[in-house]
């Protein structure tokens, strides 16, 4: 049993809309023509008027109390078998439903125009005015330390509690708002660990303005810290917990489109250890929030993220869950290695580099991309690539892989990564230099030199002998 209603006009204003329905698929079809100056007239603006001709019985009614916004032919609502109540249009090209499902086909939407736009060649946020100090009449902005597309990114510190935050700025120059999609992703994933707070969402004269917890540096900057390479056991300690914010990303329902190692920052504090993901501005629900289903496969997509991590397929197709793994992967090779084959593409256009970029991803074996790494990165890569475009990935099977090489490595999960490590020389070589009457300049601290091997390779054959367990970071 259906129930179908079809509702036809053409551009001429003066044809009429015809209107057919009918109680099942197999019955007869009921005609009725309605011209546009009746359509018009207040005399089908209720009840009895449009539906006693078809029947009140049936799942389309007409809205008893009309509002201003809704009113004359664009004024009626129709409610269906599910009790929800939608708007009914006679400018809708097709309306129809069944008992529980509903597809409603409507005309593209104009997108809606946003309230004070920044104009063009506006300046940006200025510190050095005292007015644009205050954000939220809360947050008082100190120093930018990081801009891009969407904006600015400023370190500020809460007036009353004295706590330091982040606010990011977006500047409101589009219809949609990268930053308020990030803001509802965010609080979807309020509590998670390894997320980020937010504590402030909202519009701010011409700019959007979002407060988060302020985190610590990035992996890409621990990295540059660490002389471009981490050692295989801070490469394996930050996959586990790298492995475990996708898997939380993924279980709300989203995929973040953007893995790289400036998204993923190290805490402060009471945190140090623990690895944050942010920067959900590209991330898309991987399911339709209507029927529940996942959404379909679909070649020819703009490439969406960072060329150098993303997937192969990311570079002609639509991303799923299994792309962000396998960018994932990319990332833990580049970590060890210190960067991946297809670095360093030149060519006239973007677009000609990432088609390059995507051609040498699916040219190149991954058994050469992963010579120098144990085998368990090549099974991890093989097996996102081998996963269908909707399959759930199996989380525990990947975490068991980079468990089992720490396992036979004899390397322990205790949080002693390679900048901690490099700190701890630091602050000895700054002591010994105190004492013979010299200051080491910061150059020649944070350098990597053949005393921090030495001094690592008896930390590590120390920490071996004593087998202690260290649940938090010792910084």
């Amino acid at each position: 049993m259906a129930e179908i209603v079809r509702v036809s006009k053409r551009s001429d204003e003066s044809s009429p809309l015809s209107m057919t329905y009918s109680e099942a698929d197999d019955a007869t079809y009921t005609s009725i023509t309605i011209t546009a100056d009746e359509v018009q007239s207040p005399s089908l603006n209720s009840e009895d008027n449009l539906v006693s001709s078809l029947d009140e019985s049936k799942t389309l009614v007409a809205a008893e109390n009309y509002t201003q916004k809704c009113h004359s032919a664009d004024g009626f609502f129709y409610t269906g078998n599910s009790g929800k109540r939608r708007k009914f249009s006679p400018n809708s090209i097709v309306l129809a439903w069944k008992k529980h499902t509903y597809e409603f086909i409507k005309k593209e939407k104009k997108p809606k125009k946003r309230k004070n736009p920044r104009p063009e060649g506006s300046p940006k946020v200025d510190l050095t005015d005292p007015s644009e100090l205050i954000v939220a009449r809360k947050y008082r902005l100190i120093e930018c330390i990081g801009n891009g597309s969407f904006g600015e990114l400023y370190r500020a510190v809460d007036i009353k509690k004295g706590e330091e935050v982040a606010v990011k700025v977006e500047y409101i120059t589009a219809a949609h708002s990268m930053l308020e999609r990030e803001a509802k992703v965010y609080k979807l994933l309020a509590g998670a660990e390894g997320i980020p707070k937010v504590r402030y969402y909202g519009p701010e004269r011409d700019v959007n303005v979002l407060v988060l917890d302020l985190l610590g540096p990035s992996l890409e900057d621990l990295l540059n810290f660490c002389t471009r390479t981490f050692s295989l056991k801070t490469t394996l300690m930050l996959a586990l917990q790298m492995l475990s914010r996708l898997e939380c990303v993924h279980k709300k329902g989203y995929i973040h489109r953007d893995i790289k190692p400036d998204n993923f920052l190290m805490g402060l504090d009471g945190q140090r250890c623990l690895v944050f993901l942010i920067d959900f501005g590209l991330a898309k629900k991987y399911y339709d929030p209507y029927t529940g289903k996942h959404i379909e496969y679909c070649q020819k997509r703009e490439l969406v993220g960072t060329p150098r991590y993303s997937s192969v397929r990311s570079h002609f197709a639509e991303q799923g869950r299994r792309d962000d793994l396998e960018s994932l992967g990319y990332m833990l090779i580049y970590f060890r290695l210190g960067r991946l084959p297809w670095q360093g593409v030149r060519a006239d256009t973007r677009a000609q580099k990432f088609e390059q970029i995507g051609e040498m991803k699916a040219s190149i074996k991954l058994d050469s991309l992963c010579n120098q790494m144990p085998d368990e990165f090549l099974l991890f890569l093989r097996y996102c690539r081998c996963l269908h475009f909707g399959d759930m990935p199996d989380y525990v099977y990947l975490r068991r892989m980079i468990q089992n090489i720490l396992f036979r490595k004899g390397l322990l999960n205790d949080f002693l990564f390679d900048w901690v490590d490099l700190k701890h020389l630091a602050v000895s070589q700054r002591d010994c230099a105190v004492q013979r009457g010299r200051q080491i300049t910061k150059k020649n601290v944070n350098c990597c030199s053949c005393s921090y091997h030495k001094y690592k390779r008896r930390l590590d054959h120390q920490r071996d002998r004593n087998r202690v367990h260290h649940p938090t970071c010792p910084l």
